[in-house]
């Protein structure tokens, strides 16, 4: 993303100017006064998030110190706590505390209004946020520092994510699929409303037409969570057409899982009837028979390279590239193999 480092940066006086409010009101607002109405903070804090990074920003309680809070509203399994272990280690290595909110209960909590104001937290990483993008924009707009890991939907203008490149890994895995011969694929998408799950099939669906093949409707299947058992649902609807596909590629391993289950049930032979595909390659990845064809996410580097943006932010250094995409590799294993004769 260009940087903004020719813009001159915005005053106080460009604040008051923006509201139509007085010098002195926003002066109270920006230092943390308490003698201000709400309606006028709140007037305040949307100007300075229209005015963008260039804007004077408010001070808050925590700056000069504090811990970081960590969202991550699900069981910490082996994909999600891979990435809090590395947010953990990273923020450990700056010398500050992590305050960990983990759990799917913690997807019913109105966390993130209430982080500006917290006292002794001075950012926060927010790994797959289930908030809209609007919840994330006020969050911005108070000028909080933090950081996006994982965005579920594609991040609003001005805040920072680190995500994987999930449409080149997804194009370089179907790719893997029709070099094989391969081509009735039966595609095993994720939740519909998924950023990751929409840039994946994006990518899949692009091998295909690379391989000259049109994506079939009947060949696709998405599920509301990713996970083995929505797998092997999806996977037997699409083993029990008329027509079965040749070769299953899944939104991620854990559904990939759930459809070499599947396949099991119905007498198929990995890779020599049906081939299975997945990503992520997590540690279930190693654990079937046969091991599984799949995507490396970068996971570690993806908690590493958020905890690094953030502290830039707590440092107040202006940040050239807002949306990091780290690069996946294909990882080739026994579950792929020649479409049958």
């Amino acid at each position: 993303m260009a940087g903004r480092a020719g813009r001159a940066r915005a005053t106080v006086r460009d604040v008051a100017a923006e509201t139509g409010l007085s010098i002195a009101t926003v002066s109270r607002v920006l230092n943390g006064r308490s003698n201000v109405a709400p309606h006028t903070r709140e007037l305040v804090l949307r100007a300075v998030g229209r005015l963008g990074d260039q804007a004077p920003r408010p001070r808050t309680p925590q700056e000069g110190g504090g811990a970081i809070y960590v969202r991550c509203p699900y069981v910490l399994t082996d994909y999600f706590g891979l990435i809090v272990s590395s947010v953990g280690e990273t923020i450990e290595l700056h010398g500050m505390q992590m305050i960990l909110g983990a759990g799917e209960a913690a997807q019913h909590s109105a966390v993130l209004p209430a982080l500006p104001g917290r006292q002794g937290v001075a950012g926060a990483v927010l790994i797959l946020p289930p908030e809209p993008g609007e919840e994330l924009v006020r969050l911005r707009d108070h000028r909080f520092p933090f950081v996006v890991i994982d965005p579920r939907t594609p991040p609003p203008k001005d805040i920072v994510a680190v995500s994987a490149a999930h449409f080149a890994g997804a194009r370089r895995l179907m790719a893997h699929v029709t070099g094989l011969g391969h081509r009735r694929v039966g595609i095993i998408g994720g939740p519909v409303e998924w950023l990751p799950s929409e840039a994946r099939l994006a990518g899949y669906t692009a091998s295909l037409a690379d391989a000259g093949v049109l994506p079939a409707p009947e060949l696709l299947r998405h599920v509301p969570e990713p996970n083995a058992e929505h797998g092997h649902r999806a996977a037997g609807e699409l083993l029990d057409l008329p027509e079965p596909p040749t070769a299953l590629v899944a939104f991620n391993d854990k559904m990939a899982v759930g459809a070499l289950w599947a396949a099991a049930e119905r007498g198929l032979r990995v890779p020599g009837d049906l081939s299975v595909a997945g990503f992520d390659d997590i540690d279930v990845a190693t654990a079937t028979s046969p091991p599984l064809t799949t995507v490396r996410q970068p996971l570690a580097e993806m908690g590493r390279m958020g905890v690094t943006l953030l502290m830039r932010l707590l440092g107040r250094h202006t940040l050239e590239a807002l949306h990091v995409s780290l690069g996946t590799e294909l990882v080739v294993r026994g579950s792929t193999g020649p479409v049958p004769r």
